[in-house]
């Protein structure tokens, strides 16, 4: 798969941005299982891991800040789909908010202006896949998250991380960029297939958790299977949605292929299961029962988790291209997060 043959003028090629993250890692992978016909091109600041070199066509390491690299793209290759996972995580984004913006929004504008060229080239728009999070929600006291429930897309939008505000604004710019890019100009724009996954808690058998403010969860399965002691930064009845890796990779490809006619949004909830941090915690004691799992909330942490949903509502999703999770709470701890873990951990002392 994804052999090069006689280079043509431009080739046609799937652009990944972020490709060495944990998400990028997935789609790579899953890309490459599928044979797809696609040229894969991955664009990251530290290149790509060896592993996955051989799976894609070729890895650019550089900048989407970087307006010469956005234009060799522009010029190089025809681009049937951009998947842009490039962004500075929350946690990172909270200390350096200003530097956060700057990837964010501003990478964010350079993709969707290159999307929109490269449509004007075509002749019909280029489709644009953009994962946002659970961080634009802001709900404004734990009473209210409670009662509320499961949260549709339209509600309850007042994000209090610098995160949390890209990701809702750069929602809205695909939309922009969608339908009203240039709309004073005499001629009207071709504009771009912009189409967005909002993600719950993400949580991978295969990367190390890296501190995000949803990371209670796998931090304590990992520490768990290394024999190590966990004190968890939130209380044990704070609950959010969750979703394990292979159903966002999943939920990615499920909406890049879905005809545009079918769907009715522009942005789209998608969840798997609901956990409380203590129910977390009885999982992993139950597979590891040596396990010591403390309690002491960070304040700060605390207070970004507890603005999140407790749930939200995929019932778009499941209606307009027939979104459904592979993994329930059960299995996705019985048969992908605590066998692949424990393996891996088991292996590593060997």
């Amino acid at each position: 798969m994804f052999a090069r043959s006689q280079r043509p003028i431009r080739e046609k090629i799937i652009l990944i941005t972020g490709a060495n993250g944990e998400v990028g890692h997935g789609l790579i992978r899953q890309l490459y299982e599928m044979q797809d016909t696609s040229e894969v091109v991955v664009l990251d600041l530290s290149g790509l891991d060896d592993a996955l070199t051989p799976m894609v066509n070729r890895v650019i390491t550089g900048d989407i800040l970087d307006n010469e690299l956005i234009n060799l793209l522009l010029n190089e290759y025809e681009i049937d789909m951009i998947v842009h996972l490039a962004a500075l995580l929350s946690t990172h984004s909270e200390f350096n908010p200003e530097s956060a913006h700057r990837v964010n929004v501003q990478g964010t504008i350079n993709l969707l202006k290159l999307a929109i060229e490269q449509g004007r080239s075509r002749g019909h728009p280029v489709r644009f896949l953009y994962p946002s999070s659970i961080a634009v929600y802001g709900l404004p006291d734990v009473q209210t998250k409670a009662q509320q429930g499961a949260i549709d897309e339209n509600s309850y939008l007042y994000p209090i991380t610098m995160y949390g505000c890209n990701k809702l604004y750069c929602e809205h710019l695909g939309r922009y960029y969608a339908e009203f890019y240039q709309q004073l100009s005499a001629a009207k724009s071709i504009g771009l297939d912009f189409r967005c996954v909002r993600f719950p808690g993400l949580i991978s058998a295969h990367t190390m958790p890296t501190g995000g403010t949803s990371d209670f969860a796998p931090e304590m399965i990992h520490a768990a299977a290394q024999g190590k002691p966990y004190e968890s930064f939130v209380a044990e009845d704070v609950r959010i949605p969750f979703m394990v890796m292979p159903d966002a990779i999943k939920a990615l490809i499920s909406l890049s292929e879905a005809p545009r006619e079918q769907l009715k949004h522009y942005v789209y909830n998608v969840s798997s299961f609901s956990l409380s941090a203590s129910e977390v915690a009885d999982r992993v004691k139950a597979n590891f029962p040596d396990a010591e799992i403390s309690f002491e909330p960070h304040a700060a942490r605390q207070n970004i988790v507890n603005s999140w949903p407790a749930d939200v509502d995929d019932s778009a999703a499941r209606q307009e291209w027939d979104w459904s999770p592979d993994y329930d709470v059960d299995r996705a701890f019985n048969e992908y997060l605590i066998p692949t873990i424990r393996q891996y951990y088991e292996t590593s002392k060997s």
